[in-house]
């Protein structure tokens, strides 16, 4: 006969692959990390079956809520071949609340969701303290989220990672596409690496035709290797927009973050049916890392297709106050320069 429940030798969780002490550890280590991204609104964090935040309708007196979900993607098998997990974190942050400040909202809070072939604490941990660093450079709080331990649907050193963002515009200050007229200028905001996009070509071209060791240079005499290189966390844009949305009101109409699909896709998404963006290619400074990539096998066409090149947000700005929004970038420590302008057209991005 079977075991009977309380008989010794009775089949437990832990058996079964789930180590519930094990997320126990892991909670009680999330929340002390969560803790260090409290910011006001903030009522009930990690510990209760829901989170709870006050919205404050003193600051916003028509509130429009904005959220997003997103993830790491293919970079996370970068992170686990190299053992490390401290980076993928701010990226997973940078790919929400960059999202977010694309309609001109304050990023308030984020929720996680970690889902594991097996917990283990530390690795979780690490993964987190990042999630949280990425939250204090964004402003905003690690507020919930849940672990999940999957023994027999995922390996036991699987792990994949997503983000839930919720942020809030004042009604009648949304940025999009209604505000984009001809003569705006375009301001790239750079980014050093590939961000969290274009790692499964970038993986294929790399290190499965290539054979490439994450350990090996990342290009004949980089200092940095092929794996650090490739987990370069993302920059968070966030706090730099809201910032010149603040000292220059008015003067930004439109937000594009660059994410899968390159520039020319996620531009197009902030254009109206009457204008075209003429982007002129080779007024910013690309990345070694994209040339390294050229190189092992893909064309120009399908490197400007899937990845960024080396712009990670632009801003549609109208030209009398361009000066002005750079100068609001830089004093918040983002670079940034002029790639193109607004034409009258038919939606599309092209280039000059």
């Amino acid at each position: 006969m079977g075991h009977q429940p309380g008989q010794p030798g009775g089949a437990t969780y832990a058996g079964a692959g789930v180590d519930v002490g094990a997320a126990e550890e892991a909670v009680r280590r999330i929340a002390e990390l969560a803790a260090t991204t409290r910011r006001d609104g903030v009522v009930a964090g990690v510990g209760p079956f829901a989170a709870l935040f006050e919205l404050d309708t003193s600051r916003y007196r028509h509130p429009v809520l904005v959220s997003c979900a997103d993830g790491v993607g293919t970079k996370l098998l970068i992170a686990r071949d190299l053992g490390r997990y401290d980076t993928v974190g701010v990226d997973l942050v940078a790919m929400c609340v960059d999202d977010l400040v694309c309609s001109g909202a304050e990023p308030l809070f984020l929720l996680d969701y970690v889902a594991v072939g097996r917990l283990v604490p530390d690795r979780l941990s690490a993964l987190v303290a990042g999630i949280a660093q990425g939250c204090r450079q964004a402003g905003c709080a690690l507020i919930g989220g849940e672990t999940a331990e999957h023994p027999g649907a995922m390996a036991e050193d699987d792990l994949d990672v997503a983000g839930f963002a919720l942020g809030v515009v004042e009604r009648g200050t949304e940025l999009g596409p209604a505000r984009v007229a001809p003569g705006d200028r375009l301001l790239g905001l750079p980014s050093p690496g590939l961000r969290s996009n274009g790692y499964a070509l970038a993986r294929h071209v790399l290190l499965e035709r290539q054979g490439r060791e994450l350990g090996g240079p990342a290009w004949p005499g980089s200092p940095r290797s092929l794996g650090e290189e490739l987990l370069q966390p993302s920059v968070i844009y966030a706090p730099a927009v809201r910032r010149a949305l603040a000292e220059v009101p008015g003067a930004v109409h439109a937000c594009a973050h660059v994410t899968g699909g390159g520039l020319a896709a996620n531009l197009a998404r902030v254009l109206p049916g009457h204008c075209d963006a003429e982007v002129v290619w080779g007024s910013w400074e690309v990345p070694e890392i994209f040339a390294e990539i050229a190189r092992a096998g893909v064309d120009e066409a399908e490197m400007r297709r899937v990845f960024n090149l080396g712009v990670g947000m632009v801003l549609v700005v109208a030209e009398a106050e361009l000066a002005a929004v750079a100068a609001a970038l830089a004093r918040a420590g983002a670079a940034s320069v002029t790639i193109g302008r607004v034409v009258p057209g038919t939606g599309a991005v092209v280039d000059r």
